[in-house]
Order: C-alpha cells, then sequence, then structure tokens
C-alpha cells in the first residue's frame, strides 16, 4: 500500500481505502452474528435453569420401644414392606405375664371400690343392732347384780369383794354396750367419702399399670411406619436387644427428594411451586416441583466482598418428585430442568 505523511496523519490512496471497507464489512457481520447468538443463549436462559444434583431417598432406622429377645424376623433385604406391617416380634411370654398381674390387680381394686360405694349391706347393720341389744342386757344384768350385791354388803351378808367384782362388772358391761353402739353409727352411716376417693384413685392407678402392660406387650411387635424397602436386616432371632437398638434399616419409598443448588445470580427466577423436569442419565424422565429453597447460602463470601465471590454462593434446592419413581436411587446423579425460571 502506497501512503502519503501529510501534517502528522496518513492518508490511504483509493485501493487501501477499498480493502479497508472490506475488511470493516466483514468484522461488521462477524459482531452481528455474535450478538444475534448471545441474544439467543440469553433468550434461552431465561426460560430455562438446568441444575445438577443427587436423588435423595430418606430412610429410617427400625427399632423395638421395649427391651427384649427376637423371637422372629419375617423380612429380609430387598424386601418391599407396606405401611402397618409387623416385620419382626420379641418373646412376648414375659409382656403377657406382665398383663396378667396387671388386670388382676385392676380387678381386685375395683372390687374394693364397689365395696365402698354401695356402703354397708342391711345384713351387717341387722348384726351390729344385735349386738348392741346383747350388750343392753348384759349391763341390765350387771347392774341387777350390783345393787344386790349393795344390799347384801349393807346387811354384812355378803363381803367387800364380792361387791367391787359386781361394780366392775358392770362398768365392762356399759363399755361394751357403747362400743357396739359406735359400729352401729358407723353401720348406718356407710363408708367415708375419703375412703373412697381413695380408692377410686388407687383404682385408676391399676388401670394405668395395666394400660402400660398391655403397650409394652404391643410393642413386642414391630411395624413398619411407611411403605419402602428394606436396605439392612440388623439382628437375627434369638438376639437380646434393648429398646431402641436398631433392627432393620429401610428405605422409605414415597416421597423421593432431589437435592440440587442453585447459583446466588438466578435465585430469582425460581421459587415454590415451580414445576421442574428431573432427568437421568439412563435417559428417564419424571415430573416434580420445587417444595423448598434454603434461606441459607453454602457458601459465605469473606467479610471483603467482590462482585465475583457474590456470584459463588449457591443455596439448596429440595425438589419433590411427582408420580412414578420407580428407577430413582438414593445418590443417584440427575439433572434438573426448571421451566419458565422468569420468576413470574
Amino acid at each position: 500500500m502506497e501512503g502519503v505523511w501529510e501534517n502528522g496523519d496518513i492518508r490511504l490512496n483509493r485501493f487501501s481505502k477499498r480493502v479497508a471497507t472490506g475488511s470493516g464489512l466483514a468484522i461488521l457481520v462477524m459482531i452481528v452474528a455474535a450478538w444475534s447468538t448471545f441474544v439467543g443463549l440469553r433468550s434461552k436462559d431465561n426460560s430455562s435453569i438446568v441444575l445438577q444434583g443427587n436423588v435423595d431417598v430418606r430412610h429410617v432406622n427400625l427399632s423395638f420401644k421395649v427391651a427384649g429377645r427376637i423371637a422372629e424376623m419375617k423380612v429380609d433385604e430387598g424386601d418391599r414392606v407396606e405401611a402397618g406391617k409387623i416385620v419382626a416380634s420379641l418373646d412376648k411370654s414375659y409382656f403377657a405375664d406382665e398383663v396378667r398381674l396387671a388386670r388382676a390387680r385392676e380387678t381386685a381394686q375395683a372390687a374394693v371400690l364397689a365395696r365402698l360405694e354401695n356402703g354397708t349391706r342391711p345384713e351387717e347393720i341387722s348384726q351390729a343392732r344385735a349386738v348392741v341389744a346383747e350388750r343392753e342386757a348384759a349391763v341390765a344384768l350387771a347392774e341387777a347384780t350390783l345393787n344386790r350385791q349393795q344390799q347384801l354388803a349393807g346387811r354384812g351378808v355378803s363381803p367387800h369383794q364380792r361387791h367391787d367384782e359386781a361394780t366392775a362388772a358392770s362398768e365392762e358391761a356399759q363399755a361394751a354396750l357403747k362400743s357396739a353402739q359406735e359400729t352401729l353409727k358407723l353401720a348406718l352411716s356407710g363408708p367415708r367419702r375419703e375412703d373412697i376417693d381413695a380408692a377410686r384413685a388407687q383404682l385408676e392407678a391399676e388401670n394405668a399399670i395395666l394400660a402400660q402392660a398391655e403397650r409394652r406387650l404391643a410393642d413386642a411387635d414391630l411395624i413398619a411406619p411407611s411403605e419402602g424397602v428394606v436396605l439392612t436386616r440388623v439382628r437375627e432371632p434369638g438376639a437380646i436387644v434393648g429398646a431402641g437398638e436398631t433392627v432393620y434399616a429401610v428405605t422409605i419409598v414415597s416421597p423421593v427428594w432431589v437435592r440440587t443448588y442453585v447459583a446466588e445470580p438466578d435465585l430469582g427466577r425460581i421459587r415454590p411451586g415451580m414445576p421442574v423436569e428431573v432427568r437421568t442419565d439412563s435417559g428417564n424422565t419424571y415430573r416434580g416441583q420445587i417444595g423448598f429453597i434454603s434461606p441459607v447460602a453454602e457458601f459465605t463470601p469473606k467479610s471483603v466482598e467482590t462482585k465475583e465471590l457474590r456470584t459463588s454462593l449457591v443455596y439448596r434446592l429440595r425438589v419433590v418428585i411427582e408420580g412414578e419413581t420407580a428407577g430413582l436411587l438414593q445418590g443417584m446423579p440427575v439433572t434438573v430442568l426448571v421451566k419458565n425460571g422468569s420468576g413470574t
């Protein structure tokens, strides 16, 4: 190319200008194409969010509420169990004995309370009155004997010793009569209200003991709390286990969750309840929705924040799988596609 210096500037000749114009046009076309591609990617990204996560299947450790010797293990590893199904049982003989003892004590105390509430029987009242009549007759006889001895002693016919004996017999008869009269009063008034309340309270205590014994007997059966698959069989029949000691580990079939994370810039584009697609590496697709967004970031930036550090923040998401969940196993990597991720 030819050119001349003029006032410190280079001026191109006509040929150079034509070349420059052609190159500029090519560069302009490249810029427009790149911008169109960038806008297309932005539009596509704004319509959906792609996240990576793992299946988070819950599991529960099954254990007896009471201690005892295992009598039967009814399921094995890999077996599917239903909610309410008995999966293991303890030796129930000891628990049954406790129930029988508690039931007998409850029956006895119920009889005591009934006797107090019914009061004194008519036959008992009649018996008390007969005793009073008997004691009254004894008093009359003792008083007559005493009067006779007083007269004889006054004339000097009978010694004073017999007079003293008659006096003592009369006083003893009167005391016995008074005791019989009080017994009759108690029979007529019936049991005290305090005694009845105490007996009723004791009956309630015996009922509670019986309920505990029956509950312990029922707890000798280990029941699956929900539908699931036996993951691990920890114990075998004949083993002595304590309360709360793991016997089975069961994977819960439903609900199945996916644990994933969303970057801080995309946090405003999602919300609970948004529909998602969950895809496995084998090509299966499942439907679900966002069920939980953690309010706490999983990464805490340094004290001096920068824009780059803020974009490193991620928040945990829980995706709940809807419908069929067969094929989703614990820890399986999946791809989560959040549809309509505009946040509206």
